[in-house]
């Protein structure tokens, strides 16, 4: 993937980016694997508003992806790598051998006609799928699962990929991208390699229509609102906070407050990103 830079003809294309799109070998996406995706504007199931600033964007239709890799020991052909709107990465479209079709997320080195097969024994190669106690330590992997059977939910964003250090017992080490180290079961799958689109990191959407046709809706500073609608407003001019670090606009404390509640999976993460 290469970055396509625009020409400063108007403020919004002065300092604009995109993808080239290049690698992209079908336009439009595979009609048994795709669902409506309707849009909740951040409304729950009883219409509040839970998560702000969403809503609008542009129409998509969802793309069912296989996060599981559960056919194993069918082998599968590489048919297109296509866009997805929904995830960062790109989809590789797999035709089994057995007539099926799926889509995976498509790693660095997956290209068209390329055999692609999920099972303990396959070959250590880029879009193959295996449970981590047979995968050689040192090897960057993606799409790993946190329990047996439940399908990845880990690494799964454009350009990132974990790297599994050292086989403990029936525990795999694994480092994850943010720097952490996390042990994971064995025998939980992982798909090798580092997953593609690798610079979209890089892209400059240059203008806020982008990000509204992303589903984002404009965001209103604390410090701009009255005391009555925000605890940073009031006050003459530009005011400075004036109260013991930032906050939400029901009082709870931001920036930096660790929210994040205990889980089960607690007691498996050995070095926590940052080095806390």
């Amino acid at each position: 993937m290469a970055i396509k830079v625009f020409r400063p003809t108007s403020p919004g294309r002065r300092g604009m980016s995109s993808a080239t799109f290049e690698e992209i070998t079908k336009d439009k996406p595979e009609k048994s694997l795709t669902l409506p995706l309707k849009k909740q504007g951040g409304r729950n199931n009883r219409g509040k508003i839970t998560v702000r600033h969403r809503g609008g964007g542009a129409k998509r239709k969802l793309r069912v992806i296989d996060f599981k890799r559960d056919k194993t020991g069918v082998p599968g052909r590489v048919a297109a790598i296509e866009y997805d709107p929904n995830r960062s990465a790109r989809i590789a479209l797999i035709y089994y051998a057995d007539g099926d079709k799926r889509y995976i997320l498509a790693p660095i080195g997956l290209n068209v006609d390329d055999t692609v097969i999920s099972s303990p024994d396959a070959e250590i190669k880029p879009g193959n799928a295996l449970p981590l106690n047979v995968i050689p330590n040192g090897t960057l992997v993606h799409n790993i699962e946190m329990e047996k059977g439940k399908g990845g939910q880990m690494v799964r964003s454009a350009g990132t990929a974990a790297q599994l250090m050292v086989k403990e017992g029936e525990y795999a080490l694994i480092r994850m991208p943010s720097g952490e180290m996390r042990r994971v079961r064995g025998e939980c799958m992982a798909t090798i390699g580092q997953v593609g689109n690798v610079d979209h990191q890089n892209i400059e959407l240059g203008k806020a229509g982008r990000k509204r046709l992303m589903g984002w809706r404009p965001t209103v500073r604390g410090s701009a609102m009255s005391p009555r609608d925000h605890p940073h407003g009031g006050g003459e001019g530009r005011s400075p906070i004036g109260m013991p670090g930032p906050k939400t606009p029901w009082g709870k404390p931001a920036l930096g407050y660790r929210t994040r509640k205990r889980k089960a999976s607690d007691k498996l993460i050995v070095k926590r990103r940052k080095g806390r």
